[in-house]
C-alpha cells in the first residue's frame, strides 16, 4: 500500500485506545473525542469492520467510558503503552487479514502514538483521525500527530474516514451514514 491508496472498508479495522473514565475528563475536548469515536464505532458496525478497544491499567484508570463500553463489550486490558503487546489483538488483526487500522483514543502522544508506530512496523497502514484523539496538553497532541504523519501514518478526520470506508453514495448504508454525519454537525 502507498500513501495514495484509499483506506476503504475492505481489509479495514478500528482500534479504540484507552478512552477511560478517569483519563478522559483530563484531556482536551473530551466530549468531542468521545462523540467522534462513537460515530466511528457505529460506522464500522454498519459496515462489519472489526473493532477492538483497549484499557490501560483499568484498575487505576477505570474502564472505557460508558458511551463506548456499551458499543464494545469486549476490551483488552494492558499495561504497556502500545497495544501491539496484546497478543490476541495482533493475532486477530493478522487472522482477519486486516491491512489498515484506524487508531483513535487517548493520549495521542503516548498510547496512540506508540500503537500506531508499532502497527506500521508490523506492516499495517495506519490512519489517525485528529478529532478522535486527544492529550492533556495541546502541544503534545499536535507534535504527536506531526510525528505520526512524518512516520507514514495518515492524519485525517472522522468524517473523512467514514466517507472513505463508505466509498459511494450508492452504498446501501449511505443514508444512515449521512444522517449520522448531519447529526454530528448540528450538535452544539
Amino acid at each position: 500500500m502507498t500513501l495514495l491508496d484509499r483506506m476503504t472498508a475492505a481489509h479495514a479495522s478500528l482500534l479504540i485506545v484507552d478512552v477511560q473514565e478517569k483519563l478522559a475528563p483530563l484531556v482536551n475536548e473530551c466530549e468531542s473525542l468521545v462523540a467522534a469515536a462513537v460515530r466511528l464505532v457505529k460506522g464500522a458496525k454498519l459496515l462489519d469492520i472489526p473493532i477492538w478497544a483497549t484499557e490501560q491499567y483499568p484498575k487505576g484508570l477505570g474502564v472505557t467510558v460508558a458511551e463506548l463500553a456499551s458499543l464494545i463489550p469486549n476490551r483488552c486490558s494492558k499495561t504497556t503503552f502500545h497495544c501491539t503487546a496484546v497478543p490476541e489483538l495482533v493475532e486477530q488483526l493478522h487472522g482477519l487479514h486486516v491491512r489498515h487500522v484506524t487508531v483513535v483514543g487517548i493520549e495521542t502522544h503516548v498510547c496512540v502514538l506508540q500503537t500506531a508506530l508499532e502497527l506500521m512496523k508490523l506492516g499495517f497502514r495506519v490512519q489517525v483521525p485528529a478529532d478522535a484523539t486527544s492529550s492533556r496538553g495541546r502541544i503534545d497532541w499536535e507534535f504527536a500527530l506531526r510525528r505520526l504523519e512524518h512516520a507514514g501514518a495518515v492524519v485525517t478526520t472522522t468524517e473523512t474516514v467514514l466517507f472513505e470506508w463508505l466509498e459511494s453514495s450508492d452504498h446501501p448504508r449511505f443514508k444512515e451514514f449521512s444522517a449520522m454525519i448531519k447529526n454530528a454537525r448540528s450538535a452544539p
